[in-house]
């Protein structure tokens, strides 16, 4: 099944004429991983001139990146091991059940299915050992199905400076050469192979098999930042077993050339690839930390919240005062609806008292720099004034314009907006905005852009927003303060 990774190197079967000669290049075992790097493509050469293999571990590799002179282990690691018990140089050969020889010859004689039985019990044992928690795959949308190889397309991560990996997209191209699981490899056991991207839409990627051509029947989608995408060479670097899908296997007599032929010069991810998504996945926020956040019930006051999960950078918050976690809201950490403790008593705004006396154990105000920052900006010249009139989009049905009113002027350019006609007697349907917000426009913004405007309820249909203003004390906002 992989005769074609030895083509350059004798039969499996055959045995070196010295067994204690330090100098001596073994064959390459079918099984074991073909390519050893460290963040680069190696040219192997021909015949069996530069490899060598671990004396520990089994792991085949150039020559020149093996540890010691003599280089007869990959690794510090491996020669240690060797150096603290001769009896453990083969881990396969202990699988198997047999004594290995000094060379550990055990990996060269032994046929190809035994190898790869040994591995998968291997694998059995090592997962009955250690118990883990089962994970239920989530069932969702499929955006692979949805997009699928058409001209339909995803917005790239890197438009999206707020989400994870968001500023660190640039690694990630079409062409780029992956390791991933061989989910066509007909054997017992995991093994990888090397997968070009074809397409990308946003975390998704359109991954093929190389091999394949210009086959697409056996193209899949997958999340690329998940654990199973790997860089070339991982599978090298951990001693995992590089396998052509089953399919194709008949192509190819010399499996080896062939990748050394279609991974020379191409790409492939950064090594600390998967360290970038783990460190992208750490959000300042955490659980327990108190925030003001807007009343859903009150939109004209702040209370204080709590962060009980943040998962992608969005925060799940539940009211201080809800003791069973019920009265609880989604929203991102970046969101303008959550504010540090003592944002609304600063600047003048609203705000309900908790009845909680004191905060249990482990909660902290959230520090003010996680949260945004607003634009500066100049209130000493013309500036908005109570009763002042403008346009609105209304916090309660954000696909509107309506006609509204600034009914309080706050600090550091924040304003309370109502809209006209829908306003409760007590102004609990208020809404903070800031002067820069997007959701605020002078009167006449609609009219200009050909934007219906929601008038208010009282107002007929006939009437104009400037007439409308011009019969009572009330001024319209002028352009410059919407800058």
């Amino acid at each position: 099944m992989f005769d074609g990774y030895d083509s350059c190197s004798e039969d499996s079967s055959s045995s070196s004429s010295s067994e204690d000669s330090d100098e001596e290049v073994p064959s390459l075992p079918a099984s074991l991983p073909i390519i050893k790097t460290n963040g680069q493509v190696y040219t192997y050469p021909d015949g069996k001139a530069g490899m060598a293999t671990c004396e520990m571990c089994g792991m085949v590799g150039v020559r020149d990146a093996f540890y010691s002179k003599t280089k007869r282990f990959c690794s510090v690691s491996c020669s240690r091991s060797y150096s603290s018990n001769s009896k453990k140089a083969s881990i396969l050969a202990r699988l198997q059940g047999k004594p290995p020889t000094k060379k550990a010859k055990v990996l060269q004689k032994q046929p190809l299915m035994a190898k790869l039985a040994a591995y998968a019990q291997y694998q059995a044992n090592q997962q009955n050992q250690v118990k883990s928690k089962t994970v239920i795959p989530v069932k969702g949308f499929d955006w692979g199905r949805y997009i699928g190889t058409g001209d339909i397309n995803g917005a790239p991560v890197g438009c999206f400076k707020h989400v994870p990996m968001g500023t660190s997209w640039g690694d990630l191209a079409e062409g780029v050469r992956v390791e991933v699981p061989n989910t066509d490899s007909g054997l017992p056991m995991k093994v990888y192979w090397i997968a070009g991207v074809i397409k990308l839409a946003g975390n998704k990627a359109l991954l093929r098999y190389e091999g394949f051509d210009g086959d697409s029947g056996r193209d899949f989608w997958c999340n690329i930042c998940v654990p199973d995408i790997h860089p070339v060479g991982w599978c090298a670097a951990g001693g995992k077993p590089l396998v052509p899908p089953k399919s194709i296997q008949h192509k190819c007599t010399n499996w080896k050339a062939f990748l050394v032929k279609c991974l020379t010069g191409a790409k492939t991810l950064p090594i600390d690839f998967s360290t970038k998504v783990q460190q992208s996945m750490q959000f300042p926020f955490k659980k327990l930390m108190r925030v003001e956040v807007v009343d859903k019930t009150h939109l004209c006051r702040t209370r204080v919240a709590l962060v009980e999960q943040v998962i992608g950078g969005r925060l799940r918050l539940v009211y201080e005062e809800c003791e069973d976690g019920s009265d609880d809201f989604w929203c991102h950490m970046y969101s303008p609806l959550i504010h540090s403790i003592g944002w609304s008593r600063g600047i003048g705004h609203r705000f309900k008292r908790s009845d909680v006396s004191k905060k249990l154990d482990g909660q902290v105000d959230a520090p003010g720099q996680l949260f945004a920052k607003v634009k500066d900006v100049d209130q000493s010249g013309e500036w908005f004034k109570d009763g002042m009139k403008l346009e609105a989009i209304d916090p309660l049905n954000l696909s509107a314009i309506c006609v509204a009113t600034v009914r309080k002027v706050l600090a550091d350019g924040y304003l309370m907006i109502g809209i006209d006609g829908s306003e409760a007697a007590d102004g609990s349907d208020w809404f903070c905005y800031h002067s820069t917000s997007p959701s605020i426009f002078p009167a006449g913004f609609c009219e200009i852009n050909t934007i219906e405007l929601t008038p208010p309820r009282v107002h007929t249909t006939d009437s104009h927003f400037t007439v409308a203003i011009s019969i009572g004390q009330p001024v319209a906002v002028t352009c410059s303060l919407n800058k």
